[in-house]
């Protein structure tokens, strides 16, 4: 059914027409949306202000309700090792120094300053000339000594025994001969003419017995000629050995195993046993030698075990064993010298390289650890602030060893207990707070 109705106002009128269903609403016109937008930014700081209003109140009930957020520390359960750190260089247990034994002239030097070298290998060279005729001419004298001993041996020593046997027969002829003119001129049918050419005979062939024994004697061992040229080729053989010395001293070798690490000699220098002409750092244990605190020498003790790291090879660890506590101070720096040994070295190890050690002076297993950092008033009366209940509480602690930024609960504190850093004052004692748990320092 259709209908018109119609309202009057006052001073005009206007008709609706009610033959259609009513329908949805419209959009806004365009128009409509941006006097809406420019009215906003028209009013755009108090907007802004409004939201900046409802920002703040939402920050700020959970402060003014619980506190502010700071962040915490968990007491946590774990081996603690105490150790002490230090820095030092690292050194051979000896140095050697290479010298040549003879004065020369340098002819060659086939190495060079921070090679590494083998027991044997040949380090310096000298002029050899004079050497070698030294040796030729001793080995000489040495062949005419032996040649000596040989005629001793093959033609002199039986010459003299022939000789001997010789004069033995002739002896015994003219013995003979003279017992026959004795017992003639005895019995009268000698003549005295007769005994004496036999006496002369005998007597000269007892002289040429004696002086054939005496050949035979001398050429023997033990005899004046023998031992004579027995000296004279041990004499010539002494002097070929020392020459052969000698000439081994023109080639100057490596004494082991090693890396030169200084070299002060090359080509054309003439050299003198007094010289140093390199060092060599031999292969083997290595030791490390570090400077610590005199405050920690009560901490330290032979046989200390540690970890130690080349500044070059940080990433790269070895262990170590303490081998030296020097028992003096020094004034100046007050510190004592300790060396550590390392046995099984790595390869990448320099002389003089720069380490850092970590030596275990102490370890307590299964123990309460804090961050040091959060222990307050440690030399009178050690205390934390822990949280409890949602506040901050002030607790008394008891603390063992304090080490690498962690310290040791002995009592006043229990596994998973949240420590407040000292970051945060300490009035904050009784007062709200919201914990943020960080990350444990072990």
């Amino acid at each position: 059914m259709n209908q018109r109705l119609e309202i009057e106002a006052p001073g005009k009128s206007r008709h609706f027409r009610t033959d259609q269903e009513p329908s949805k609403a419209s959009p806004p016109h365009p128009h409509v949306a941006l006097r809406i937008l420019r009215g906003v930014w028209s009013h755009r700081w108090r907007v802004a202000s409004v939201i900046a209003a409802l920002g703040a109140g939402i920050y700020a009930v959970p402060f003014l309700l619980f506190g502010p957020l700071i962040e915490t520390r968990p007491v946590v359960r774990a081996n603690f090792v105490q150790t002490v750190v230090a820095s030092g260089h690292v050194e051979a247990p000896f140095r050697i120094n290479i010298g040549s034994q003879i004065t020369g002239v340098v002819a060659n030097v086939p190495v060079s300053e921070g090679q590494t070298v083998k027991a044997g290998d040949t380090l310096i060279e000298l002029d050899d000339r004079d050497a070698r005729a030294a040796v030729s001419q001793a080995e000489n004298v040495v062949s005419a000594a032996d040649a000596r001993m040989r005629q001793l041996r093959e033609l002199s020593l039986p010459q003299a025994e022939e000789a001997l046997k010789q004069a033995q027969a002739n002896l015994v002829n003219a013995q003979q001969s003279f017992d026959r003119a004795q017992a003639l001129a005895k019995d009268g049918f000698g003549t005295q003419a007769a005994l004496d050419d036999a006496t002369k005979s005998l007597d000269v062939a007892k002289a040429q017995a004696r002086n054939a024994e005496f050949q035979v004697a001398t050429n023997r061992p033990g005899g004046s000629d023998y031992t004579m040229s027995e000296m004279l080729l041990n004499q010539s053989t002494a002097n070929l050995a020392s020459a052969r010395s000698r000439l081994s001293y023109t080639v100057i070798s490596a004494p082991r195993d090693g890396t030169l690490i200084s070299r002060s000699v090359e080509k054309g220098n003439v050299v003198e046993p007094s010289n140093v002409l390199m060092k060599l750092a031999p292969f083997g244990d290595t030791q490390l030698v570090v400077q610590i605190d005199e405050r920690n020498l009560g901490l330290l003790a032979l046989g200390q075990k540690a970890i130690a790291s080349a500044d070059a090879y940080p990433k790269q660890s070895f262990p170590a064993e303490v081998v030296y506590i020097n028992p003096g101070v020094n004034l100046q720096t007050a510190a004592v010298e300790v060396k550590l040994g390392a046995k099984n070295p790595p390869s990448y190890l320099r002389e003089d390289m720069t380490i850092s050690v970590d030596i275990a002076v102490a370890e307590h297993p299964n123990t309460l650890i804090i961050p040091a950092a959060c222990l307050r008033n440690v030399d009178i009366e050690p205390f934390v602030l822990k949280i409890d209940g949602g506040r901050v509480k002030r607790q008394r602690v008891k603390v063992g060893i304090v080490s690498d930024g962690k310290a040791e609960i002995l009592d006043g504190l229990s596994v998973n207990d949240l420590i407040v850093p000292t970051t945060v004052p300490s009035d904050y004692d009784g007062r709200r707070v919201r914990a943020k748990i960080a990350a444990p320092s072990t």
